[in-house]
Formats: structure tokens, sequence, C-alpha cells
């Protein structure tokens, strides 16, 4: 029993398979939780606000703070259960875990809930108890690929801060010796200097500091447009870096859902990339029919949001995110056995069998191995005398197919 309410935990908690209902509804009300939380504490701090709602925000403190500590908890509980650290022992997979920056986050998260009760003045640890906000990030794939992105060109980055400080120096220098005598309190030393050259090289130009003399007007504006391109470099190295982590996500969960069909499943990591690249979306609306029951089946599809029904004479399946159906269609020209709806808005990720056909001819290895695979799953099921006569023709004809 406690082995499967571990197990239990670790899926709602970190896991998060796909298509796991109980874990998304857990996500999601920690993420109402935190921007409920943060929203009070931002509320808290304007005194007329706090004076008539302040027994409310402190109810809302003693929630979070309990619920968070509670997750704290559980998540240290069943840190030894995460892969990576299975065979490191029960302690010291929670403290490695616990030195993790996603960990270290709800730490923080928790800390400014228990310290004033010791001192009894929230009131003090407003700023650290903004910092849940941070917890977002778990919930985001979109922060994590940007994190990941910052981490991937930290080179780039501060060669590109380097920069920018080396043009932020030389200006200063150069007004400093251009106008110090003019205006010593605004350029009499290179690092009061410094104040207008950030402002300058970064084009905010609050105008408090201004060069008067021509040639420190010209170099003022020499620094200016050396500003924009400047800014540019950094900019452009996280929007690209960002870019390329949002597509290989994309491609990861792409590729894991083609991994995971039995048609595919011994296919190799570069064959499986080949597949996926084949595949084109398509989005359907909630009510739409995907497939219709006698149509001709010439493409699967692989749920990548949404849910979607299929309609079977002796009941009814519901799919969601990250199943699949219609494998076998992609070889075989079979009539469909059952209607398929959407239930919800739903984006597909569509495999059509002639591209599939024109990849196995391209490539006989991957030929080999998705007939194989066929047969194995024809010899299976009960209804498949079509397809296997179909698969038998087509095995008889190498020089067309191969």
């Amino acid at each position: 029993m406690r082995v499967s309410l571990k197990r239990r935990v670790y899926e709602l908690l970190e896991k998060g398979a796909a298509g796991n209902l109980a874990s998304r509804v857990v996500d999601r009300a920690l993420i109402a939780l935190i921007l409920i939380n943060v929203a009070a504490v931002i509320l808290s701090t304007v005194d007329s606000i706090e004076r008539q709602w302040g027994d409310l925000f402190l109810l809302i403190e003693i929630v979070s703070g309990t619920i968070f500590t509670a997750e704290y908890a559980a998540r240290l509980w069943v840190a030894d259960m995460h892969p990576p650290l299975r065979g490191l022992g029960p302690v010291r997979a929670r403290i490695r875990y616990a030195t993790q920056p996603a960990a270290l986050i709800d730490l923080l998260a928790v800390l400014p809930f228990w310290v004033p009760l010791f001192s009894g003045d929230f009131r003090a640890f407003v700023v650290f108890r903004l910092l849940r906000f941070l917890k977002l990030a778990r919930y985001s794939p979109a922060l994590r690929s940007l994190a990941k992105a910052l981490a991937s060109e930290r080179r780039a980055l501060v060669a590109s801060f380097v920069i920018i400080f080396g043009i932020v120096l030389i200006a200063a220098t150069a007004l400093h010796l251009i106008e110090g005598d003019d205006q010593p309190e605004a350029f009499g030393s290179i690092p009061a200097a410094i104040w207008w050259a950030i402002t300058t090289v970064t084009t905010v130009g609050y105008g408090d500091v201004v060069p008067v003399s021509p040639l420190g007007k010209v170099v003022g504006g020499i620094v200016m447009l050396l500003g924009y391109g400047l800014l540019a470099l950094p900019i452009g190295v996280v929007a690209s870096a960002f870019a390329r982590e949002i597509h290989s996500r994309e491609f990861v969960v792409t590729w894991g859902m083609v991994a995971r069909v039995p048609l595919f499943e011994d296919l190799n990591a570069a064959d499986i990339a080949e597949v996926t690249g084949l595949l084109h979306s398509q989005t359907v609306e909630a009510g739409e029919i995907i497939a219709r029951e006698g149509d001709p089946g010439a493409s699967m599809f692989f749920i990548a949001s949404g849910t979607v029904e299929i309609d079977l004479a002796e009941r009814t399946i519901t799919m969601r995110e990250g199943n699949f159906f219609g494998e076998m269609a992609v070889l075989h020209r079979t009539r469909r056995s059952a209607t398929v709806v959407a239930t919800s808005r739903c984006r597909l990720l569509v495999l059509d069998g002639d591209d599939l056909h024109r990849l196995m001819r391209r490539n006989p290895a991957i030929a080999r191995r998705v007939r194989e695979a066929a047969r194995d799953r024809l010899a299976e099921t009960r209804s498949g005398d079509m397809a296997r006569e179909e698969l038998a023709e087509a095995a008889a004809q190498p020089a067309q197919d191969d």
C-alpha cells in the first residue's frame, strides 16, 4: 500500500504523464494557488485594501504556506523515484534533489511562511513571498526552454555583455577627457561618466547629463548609434537559442509519440526521426469528425492536444494527448472500422500513408522492419484478413515497394 501510494504521488507531482487527468488537475490547482498568492501579496501592500481585506490575505497566506509545505515534503518523499536518482539510495537521492534549482525555488516558497511565524511579521517577507511566482517555471515548458536557452548560450551572452561594457568604458573615458573640465560633476571622473555612457548605450537617454561641446556631441551621437547594434546582439542570441530550444522540445515530444507506436517501436532513432519528419499538423474543432466509419483509411493520427472519442460497436473509447489511432491505415487501404470525433479543440499530427510508402521505397531497411511489425500485429487481431492479404500482395512486389 505504501509503495503504491508513493508511486501515485510521484505520478501526480513529478511524472505528469500525458493524458493523466489527475496530474493535470493538480498542476492547474497549484498554478491557480500561486497566482492567487502573488495577487494577495501585491494587494496587501496597499494600505486601504490591507485594512479591509487583511484577514483574507492572512488566510490565503496560511492556506498557501500549508499547501506549499505539503507539496515540498511530498516531492522530497518521492525524490528517490526519479530515474536519475534511483541508484543513490533514499537519503542521498533526497539531498541531491533538494539542491536542484526547482527544489530550491520550492524551498524559497515555503520559508516565507514558516520564518515569520517566529517573528509575527509577514509584511517583512513580502519580497520573499513574491518569489513563489518562480514556481510557475515548473509548470511552463516555455519558461524551462528559455532557461535552457540562456544556459546553452551563456558564453555568447557573456561575450556580448563584455563588448557592451567595453563600449561603455570607452565612451565614458572619451567624455571624461573631452568634457571633464567643463562639467566636473558629470564627467570629472570615469566612474561619474559611466552613468551617462550606460544611459546612452542603452538608448534610454534620461537627459540629466548631456555633452555640451561639439566633439562631445559627436562622440555621444556615435555611442547612440552603436547602442542599437549592441543591444541587438544579446537579444538575437537569446531569440535564436529560444527558437532552437522550442523546436528541439517539440521534436523530442513528437519523436516520443512516434516511438511508442507498435508499428515503429523496432526502428532505430534515425529511422524514427525520418518518420517524424513526415508528420504535418492539423487542427480540428470540438464536434468535428476526424474519421468516419466506412471511409478509406489512408493516414494515422497522433493527438498533440485535446481529446477525441472513438465510437466502436461495443463501446466508446476516449483518447487524449499522447495517444494515437489508425496506425495500420498507413500501410493498408482498409476502411475505417469506427467513427472518430473530436470532443474538444484538438491539434493532431498526421502521417499520410503515401508519405510513409515513399520513405519505405527510399529505405528498404525501414520497409522491412515496418512490414515485420505489421505482420506480427495482424497475427494478433481477429479482423485483419483483408489487411493481411494486402500485406502479402505488397510483400510479393519488392521491385515496386522497395
